[in-house]
């Protein structure tokens, strides 16, 4: 949602803003910071997710463990947390893609997509990726959905927090895991997005 999200250079003056506040009040250490940034980029988030999206791909039983359910699936993986307790995978196949959302705040499945974009929280992404999913995808995405595939949107909530497992491309067959996980993004687990391109 280019036209209400913050640039880069916003984002950045407001995070060292909050960071040098809690270093000052004494809230949180340097240390304490920077190992919570080394946690979400490292531990936990999308690489995450692209590693059990990846062993779906390529191990059928998994995937059926994981669309059945995910947070146990996750679990055989060592993933699991806060935010993970009660996950449920939407598959996307040949004739259906599939978007979350969370309409009423941002509920999100945090050990396996990392922290929110600002713009799934955003008030006006929410409202109208429920009302018109694929002018949103097209126009605030630059994802176009075939016709002929049905969109269906799913609304997390803090009982419920939803994430899609996005179809494996063609030509990738024989590919390493590492090969397939580059593909795999934080959009195309969302809904909003593609997996990446098969070069």
């Amino acid at each position: 949602m280019s036209a209400v999200t913050r640039t880069q250079e916003e984002i950045a003056a407001r995070v060292k803003a909050l960071e040098s506040m809690l270093i000052e009040q004494g809230v949180m250490t340097t240390q304490a910071i920077d190992r919570m940034v080394e946690i979400y980029e490292n531990e936990v988030g999308p690489q995450l997710g692209a590693q059990v999206v990846v062993r779906a791909w390529i191990d059928p039983a998994f995937r059926a463990r994981l669309v059945a359910d995910a947070s146990e699936a996750c679990q055989e993986l060592g993933i699991s947390g806060l935010q993970g307790e009660d996950m449920v995978v939407v598959e996307n196949t040949d004739t259906v893609h599939n978007i979350i959302v969370c309409t009423l705040c941002s509920c999100y499945p945090w050990p396996v997509l990392g922290l929110p974009p600002n713009w799934y929280k955003d008030p006006q992404y929410r409202a109208a990726i429920t009302r018109e999913p694929r002018k949103v995808l097209r126009e605030s995405f630059g994802f176009t959905v075939p016709d002929e595939v049905e969109v269906r949107v799913w609304d997390s909530s803090s009982e419920m927090r939803y994430w899609v497992l996005p179809q494996r491309p063609a030509g990738t067959e024989g590919w390493s895991e590492e090969q397939l996980l580059a593909l795999v993004t934080r959009d195309a687990m969302i809904g909003v997005g593609p997996v990446g391109a098969v070069a």
